[in-house]
This record gives C-alpha cells, structure tokens and sequence, in this order.
C-alpha cells in the first residue's frame, strides 16, 4: 500500500478530475438555472444500448436515503448541501459513489427501496441500509434481509405483470441488470473494536462476514442475477473515526498517517473476498462477477491527495475538535456543538466516516476506468452487451 510515484499519481489524477469537474459543472448549471432540486436528475453521460437497472445491496456507503424511510431518521443541512441543497438521507455533503456511477450511465438515480413517496424504481432500486452489516443474518437490515427484500419486489413485480399491470422492471430487466454489493465496513470495524488480537479476527470473525457475503451472491444468482459488482471494503486505517482512538505512540502509523494493522486487516479481507468471486465466477454458469478494489483506490487517493485538489485527507470535515482529525465520539457531525468546514471540496473525509461529494467523485472515477476492477470490465457493460 506505499504511495504511488508522483508521475503516476499526476496521471491519475487528470484521468479522475474531469469526472469532478463535469459534477461541478453540472451543479453549476443547475444552480443558474434556478432549480430547487437540482440534484434529483444526473447530468447527461454515455448511453447504454437498452435501459440500465441496478440493484444495489450494502450500507451507509451506497444508502441514498432508506435508513431515513425505513427508520424515520432525518438528516438536515449541512447534509447535501454540495450538491442536493437540502436533506435526502445520504451521510454525505452530497452523492455518494452509486450516484456517480448512475450518472455514467445517463440513468436516474435508485430510489431506496423502502421509500413509499414518490420513488422511481425503472431504473432499479437501492436496498442499502447504513449501519447494515452481515450479522446478525435476520437483523434488520443484514445484507441477507436486504437480498430477500430483492426477491419480494421481483416475485411481486413478476406477480403483477402477469395480470396485466404495468410495473416498472420485467422479467428482462431483472435478467439484464447490474447487482452491486457494497458491505462490510461496518462488520470490519466490530470486529477489530472488539478487543481481539489481530491474528484471532481474521481467523474467528472473516469466515462468517465472508460466508455470508458469498450467499448473497449465490442467492442473487439463483433469483436470475447474471451480472454482479462486488466492491472491497476500503482502507479502515484512514477513517478518522479510527485515528481519533487515543494510542500510545505513533508506532502503528504508515507514511500516510493511518493505521498499517487496520488497513492489513482490510487488505486481507479484501483478499479473501476477491478469491471468493474468483471461486463463484467459475462455479455459477453464465454469470459474470466483477471484484473492485476499492481499498486501493481510496489508499491512493489519500496517499496522494494533493494530486486531486484535496488538502486535508485524514481530518473530517464535519466533526468536533479540530485538527488533527475533528472527530469526537460524543460529539458527531450534527450533534450538539458540531463544526462544519466551509469548503468540503477540500476534504476526502466528510464525519469521519463517510467521504465527501468530491472524493466519491475521485472514488468513482477510478471505477469507470475499470483499472481496478478484475476483469477489467467498464461499468455499462451490462447494458450494452
């Protein structure tokens, strides 16, 4: 996980910023325009050859607004308030990855599934939830509820299309589309806050997070899935969140400034999980499972964040407390006595969690590039074979 030489970075970084200033671009005009929901249409990008359907399965990451159906939650402004300008449900200061990656595809964006009001599900539907894990399996909402979630609106939308009602997917929208798995962050971090060594997690706790993981793909797979996006978990190391903990020293820090055990326990997840969709791809016939290593592009983005604009990759920039992380566990972003940033463009990390707007921008431009995806397939390939 070293940093990239600067040649390189400086050419990834002009690969990756055009996707940042179309988004601002866009923004731009749609501010000019006068538009109050600015954000609730992605800007034009390719197109794909047949209608593009998603359906997105994870947490807080990929969430575009079901905790706050589901749960009742409300997030107010400065939430949104980069792109949105108002409250949607997303932990961010505006898109998350998904909306990105909607947006290449020149589709709307998922509505969360359990949202009742005024949701558009012809371009699939989003069953993240944040704060979801894998554990416990019949929790809500678990990776495996959120999958059988999936098989009651496509028995249901089957169901209704054969008497005759219009339903916003068929069958051939189920069997062409795009499923996404986002997930195990959250399971990542219980796991390593549990006070066992390092060797005892990966050995006790990965197992069960992966196995369950693995049944999610089989399980989507044996619903009609063909087509399934499997990203990694990102670099724990790097969340303020995890380098407020109090420490003794700074012996555990890398050149980047976070934590080498979090992040080799991300990397080894990463490496199981990738194994697993390796194992999948050659046992279930006719599917196609792409593995995106996100935990090496967000590494590189923070390790060589001043090549993308940004001047503070490790401090939140909604939090409390101030440099060198802004991150107080009992005081966090909207909480009482919160402090918000006044530019978080300039920032990779939004609450100490989540990534801002414009480094899901960086996040996902390195996923079109399909460089880090094995097979190195682009994003819409599923819509335009």
């Amino acid at each position: 996980m070293a940093a990239s030489s600067g040649a390189v970075a400086v050419a990834a970084a002009v690969a990756v910023l055009a996707v940042v200033m179309m988004a601002a671009a866009a923004a731009a005009v749609a501010v000019a325009a006068g538009e109050d929901d600015a954000g609730d249409q992605p800007p034009p990008s390719a197109s794909c050859a047949r209608r593009p359907v998603v359906f997105a399965f994870g947490d807080s990451n990929t969430d575009t607004g079901g905790i706050a159906a589901g749960m009742g939650f409300y997030f107010p402004l400065p939430e949104g308030r980069a792109f949105f300008r108002r409250a949607t449900g997303r932990l961010c200061d505006g898109r998350l990855v998904i909306d990105y990656l909607c947006e290449s595809l020149n589709m709307s964006y998922l509505s969360p599934y359990l949202e009742p009001l005024a949701s558009d599900f012809t371009n699939g539907a989003n069953f993240a939830i944040s704060g979801a894990g894998t554990a416990p399996r019949n929790a809500a909402f678990s990776l495996h509820i959120q999958v059988q979630q999936f098989i009651h609106f496509k028995q249901r939308s089957l169901e209704l299309a054969s008497r005759g009602a219009a339903v916003p997917v068929d069958a051939d929208g189920f069997r062409n589309a795009l499923y996404l798995i986002d997930i195990g962050q959250n399971d990542l971090s219980a796991a390593f806050s549990g006070g066992l060594p390092y060797d005892d997690v990966v050995r006790q706790r990965f197992p069960a997070i992966l196995s369950e993981i693995k049944d999610a793909i089989q399980s989507l797979y044996y619903n009609g899935a063909k087509n399934l996006w499997i990203h990694g978990t990102g670099p724990l190391g790097c969340l303020p969140q995890k380098l407020a903990v109090p420490r003794a020293d700074d012996g555990d820090l890398d050149s980047s400034g976070c934590l080498k055990t979090l992040n080799a326990g991300s990397y080894e997840f990463n490496s199981q999980l990738s194994s697993i969709c390796d194992q999948l791809s050659s046992q279930l016939r006719g599917a196609t499972i792409v593995f995106t290593d996100i935990l090496a592009i967000k590494y590189e983005l923070i390790a060589n964040h001043s090549s993308y604009g940004f001047e503070e990759p490790l401090m939140a920039c909604c939090g409390h407390g101030g440099p060198p992380y802004n991150y107080d566990f009992n005081v966090s972003c909207l909480g009482a006595g919160y402090r918000v940033c006044e530019d978080g463009s300039k920032f990779v990390s939004w609450d100490g969690v989540h990534y801002t707007d414009a480094a899901n921008a960086v996040v996902a431009g390195k996923i079109l590039s399909a460089e880090y995806s094995r097979p190195k397939l682009p994003f819409g390939y599923f819509c335009n074979a």
